[in-house]
């Protein structure tokens, strides 16, 4: 197919490590086969190039950086992970096909056995779209370039802790500190290279922001110095400011949504130069939400480096005198609050770090999704792609999950199921529960195996990872709330809600979508639970409420039935559930999980653990296989009952108004959005809107269509229109003729009435007329006269021309070139 190129490769006498990749580029998709030995030394010097560590390649496709010059070969900015057995066999079966004499035009699509015969079976393309290569490499987070990123790469185990952990029972007593600010305290670290409100997002890199990394922590005068060392400028962090205020301590400032002035509620940071003996204070001061789980018991989250290295032990729920407050600081913009806790450190010199929940990176993502790609078992029967790009250019991944079928038919009559996550980059309890999900419907479980056999299951684990990797709350690099954009249409803006969006539409055109759920958190209630879309269809009446009371049945621990809500608002019309919802998904729900925990059954008054979190993504296969069981007794009782909960809640209702009502007859008409409460409380609405490089835009616009309406006059749009206006331009022209005339009118003493004005007017515009074209006189026909002496010359008719007044009409009296005088006659 390039003979030319072919041939330059042949005669190349020097090794070239662009040349050599070319031809292993070329070769390896197949479009030309040749002999190895026909490049001298080229085998020997390939294999050379690939070990180099100045030159790596990205496991990810359709980059510029693609090849990566990596001078600091410290800064680790891709990961080779270790390769499984499989993927061994593969990379062994693409050098021996290499090293085999052939066709430069042989496909290398066509399967080959080990004796070179072809194979009329087609190659699995996941060489070619799959996210990962075959060389095992993540591909690196990459980051807008205003962001500094220290150059390492942080790692915590997984662990559960032994004993429950209870929620923190208020004492009464628990200090209140004054803030004071840098006023009266000492900044130790302050990020300053953060894109504030008012910019916008133009490029990324892997990496951040080029240069050299600045230590933003205090310099230690010695061994003596207690300062404490701070730290977030790594994948998830997120902590702007820390002021020392006393010997122990700190006010902390968090960092806003990049791009934004708002959602200030995720936090991530490490300390370090710890000690044992004291009592820390740390007081978050720029919350924005003025209820919190913080105020019912929930405690921050703290991991020790030393306890996890020694003692295995991971993160766990630690702090005392807690309290959330509002700021007594008041800007004049914006209201404020605290948050407060007190805590000792386990071990001096230690190295810890301070969650707002369990946190789940896009590292951390990718590493588990590449142990799937290498399972030889899991791979069978999960495709792993690229759903589209970020703005920041990372993978958005799409798992197809589902066991092969037999036959045609079979594949057809598999319905769908559809879910995501983190869509809301500082919800990681998202994840964990798409982690447990995963865990249950990739293992060799008889159950799993059913659900494979009977759907296909679509999960895009992280919706927004641009989002997860800078250390945002709620919002995207576009400075917005993505769960109010799903009816989008700018798809440069919002590319991982549109291309869902798409794919969901595409999938809805093959198959019914059984079931949709996208994975979010809670900060407000505790419990787990869901949101959905009532439907006013009788035949589906209450079909909604099904699936979310078997959960609570399978769960009863953990998920709230009675939390649940299935009112759809208009503030809501633009997040995932509605819209699907809309494009006629009837099960299409939004699953919130608390940050704190549970105030049901044994789990009452504790905070869940990643591994609570997990056992639900398990209990929600658990509920897919009991609501779809042939069998339909158990979707019946689940109907009954819900009728007999919606009775007493309509007879709650009524009670509360003091009124009395017959439910045996028309209960099943009142409207259930009238019963519900409202899903509203979230700021996230806030968000909504254009992003904020087409926000400028608009308004630039704006303010040139200002300027373009001030100078232009509004056009006339009807003949009536025209004619009036021509007919007020005339009679002002008129009054400046007659101008002297009625002042020396006055100059005697005397006065003209409207009458006397307009008989003037005429007589003059005659004598003005007759002047103009001797023998030719006006006659004039107004709708009514004011003085009746006057009366028009019957047997003379204006000869106007047709182009001078186009507003008459052949068919009505002619109108006369001077306005009606009824101006004058209606006082």
């Amino acid at each position: 197919m390039f003979p030319a190129l072919e041939t330059e490769l042949k005669q190349e006498a020097l090794p070239d490590p662009y040349e050599d990749f070319m031809y292993h580029h070329l070769q390896y998709y197949g479009y030309f086969k040749a002999q190895r030995g026909s490049l001298p030394n080229s085998a020997t010097h390939q294999h050379v190039w690939k070990k180099n560590p100045r030159y790596l390649v990205s496991g990810s496709f359709g980059e510029r950086e693609d090849v990566i010059p990596d001078p600091l070969q410290k800064e680790k900015l891709l990961w080779p992970t270790c390769l499984s057995s499989a993927v061994h066999r593969q990379l062994d079966a693409v050098s021996r096909d290499s090293l085999m004499l052939g066709s430069p035009l042989k496909s290398r699509q066509l399967l080959h056995d080990e004796f070179g015969e072809v194979n009329p079976c087609l190659r699995e393309p996941r060489d070619l779209f799959a996210a990962f290569s075959s060389s095992g490499l993540l591909q690196a987070p990459r980051w807008p370039i205003e962001c500094e990123v220290i150059k390492e790469n942080l790692h915590h185990i997984e662990w559960v802790p032994p004993q429950p952990e209870y929620f923190y029972q208020p004492t009464g007593n628990e200090k209140l500190p004054e803030i004071v600010g840098e006023d009266k305290g000492t900044v130790v670290y302050q990020l300053d290279s953060v894109p504030t409100e008012g910019s916008y997002f133009t490029s990324s890199r892997v990496g951040g922001k080029r240069g050299i990394i600045r230590e933003l922590a205090v310099t230690l005068q010695g061994p003596e110095d207690n300062t404490l060392l701070f730290e977030s400028r790594f994948e998830s962090g997120n902590l702007q400011k820390a002021v020392r205020v006393d010997t122990y301590e700190y006010e902390l400032t968090l960092r806003t949504d990049l791009y934004t002035n708002k959602h200030t509620q995720w936090f991530y940071f490490r300390v370090q130069n710890t000690r044992k003996d004291a009592t820390y204070r740390f007081t978050i001061v720029n919350l924005l939400k003025p209820k919190s789980l913080y105020t019912i018991g929930m405690k921050p989250l703290m991991y020790s480096q030393l306890d996890a290295s020694t003692h295995n032990i991971g993160w766990r729920r630690e702090g005392n005198e807690i309290r959330y407050y509002k700021n007594n600081r008041d800007n004049g913009q914006q209201l404020f609050y605290c948050l407060t806790w007190t805590i000792q450190f386990p071990h001096d010199q230690d190295t810890c770090f301070f969650a707002h929940f369990y946190p789940y990176t896009y590292t951390d993502l990718q590493c588990y999704l590449l142990s799937v790609v290498n399972n030889p078992v899991q791979s069978q029967f999960c495709k792993l792609r690229t759903l589209c790009r970020s703005l920041a250019g990372n993978t958005v991944y799409l798992l197809t999950i589902t066991n092969p079928a037999r036959t045609p038919q079979e594949a057809a009559a598999k319905k769908a199921v559809v879910l995501s996550a983190r869509v809301h980059p500082g919800e990681s309890n998202g994840s964990w529960i798409m982690k447990g999900f995963l865990d249950f419907i990739l293992s060799n479980s008889p159950d799993a195996q059913l659900l494979r056999d009977i759907f296909v299951f679509k999960v895009v684990p992280m919706l927004n990872p641009d989002g997860v990797i800078v250390g945002n709350y709620r919002c995207s690099l576009a400075g917005r709330d993505l769960n109010r954009h799903y009816k989008t249409i700018l798809k440069e803006s919002f590319p991982c809600i549109w291309y869902t969006r798409n794919m969901i539409k595409r999938l809805l055109e093959e198959r019914e979508v059984l079931l949709y759920c996208d994975f979010h958190g809670h900060s407000r209630k505790n419990n787990i639970f869901l949101y959905g879309c009532g439907s006013s269809n009788r035949k589906h009446w209450l079909h909604e409420r099904v699936f979310p009371l078997m959960l609570s049945k399978n769960a009863p621990d953990k998920f709230s039935f009675h939390s649940c809500n299935f009112k759809v608002q208009k503030c809501k019309e633009g997040t995932g559930r509605v819209v699907m919802w809309r494009m006629g998904i009837l099960n299409s729900y939004t699953m919130e999980s608390t940050f704190g925990g549970s105030t049901l059954g044994n789990k009452r008054d504790t905070h869940f653990t990643t591994e609570d979190l997990k056992s639900l993504g398990y209990h929600v296969c658990d509920t897919l296989l009991d609501f779809c069981d042939p069998d339909r007794t158990k979707f019946m009782q689940c109907l009954a009952e819900l009728k007999e909960l919606l009775q007493q809640e309509i007879r709650k209702k009524f009670n509360e108004l003091g009124q009395d009502m017959d439910l045996e007859g028309s209960w099943s008409d009142i409207s259930l959005s009238d019963i519900e409460s409202s899903t509203s409380g979230s700021d996230s609405s806030l968000s909504d809107g254009l992003p904020l490089h087409l926000l400028n835009i608009a308004h630039e616009v704006n303010q040139k269509k200002k300027m373009y309406k001030k100078k232009k006059k509004k056009p006339l749009q009807t003949r009536k229109q025209r004619n009036e206006q021509y007919q007020k331009n005339n009679l002002m022209r008129e009054l400046k003729l007659t101008e002297d005339v009625p002042l020396r009118g006055r100059d005697k003493g005397t006065s003209l009435g409207p009458s006397k004005m307009a008989s003037l007017i005429l007589t003059k515009n005659t004598e003005r007329m007759q002047t103009e074209k001797p023998g030719f006189t006006v006659s004039c026909s107004p709708k009514r006269s004011a003085n009746p002496s006057q009366e028009p010359v019957p047997d003379r008719k204006p000869n106007w021309s047709r182009n001078r007044y186009p507003a008459t009409k052949r068919s009505r009296a002619t109108m006369t070139v001077y306005p009606s005088l009824h101006i004058y006659t209606y006082p």
